[in-house]
């Protein structure tokens, strides 16, 4: 014998959808590879010299990565990096440690400003950088 109340409990419960098949993982591969700066060529566009540079990468301030050959490799827009960081140098006078703060808290308002453009929010003070 069922129990009449069981059996209308079950079939109030919502059920759970069935199990579908996983979406197959989209590879995605990069149709021209990305450029690599060298070390010389950086210093040579940013006007900056390779030993201060190397000591950006130290401090965080720019990414670099290993080339094959075990010299540094920047992205294209590490010369623009590095004019940021020297323009807050003169003109602020901050020290190394401080840029890199400043720069973190700047790619932060970067970030919240583009998240009330896309929510059509508008601030009525201009950009910071």
């Amino acid at each position: 014998m069922t129990d009449p109340r069981a059996a209308a409990r079950q079939a109030s419960r919502p059920t759970a959808p069935a199990p579908t098949a996983p979406a197959p993982a989209r590879v995605r591969y990069a149709l021209v590879p990305v450029p690599r700066l060298s070390l010389g060529t950086v210093a040579r566009r940013s006007g900056v010299h390779p030993e201060l540079v190397r000591r950006f990468v130290a401090l965080g301030l720019v990414e670099a990565e290993r080339d094959a050959s075990g010299g540094l490799a920047f992205a294209p827009t590490a010369p623009a990096a590095l004019a940021r960081i020297q323009r807050l140098r003169t003109g602020l006078c901050l020290n190394y440690a401080s840029i890199g703060l400043v720069l973190d808290l700047l790619d932060r308002i970067s970030l919240l400003e583009a998240a009330l453009r896309r929510t059509g929010t508008r601030s009525e003070t201009p950009p910071w950088t």
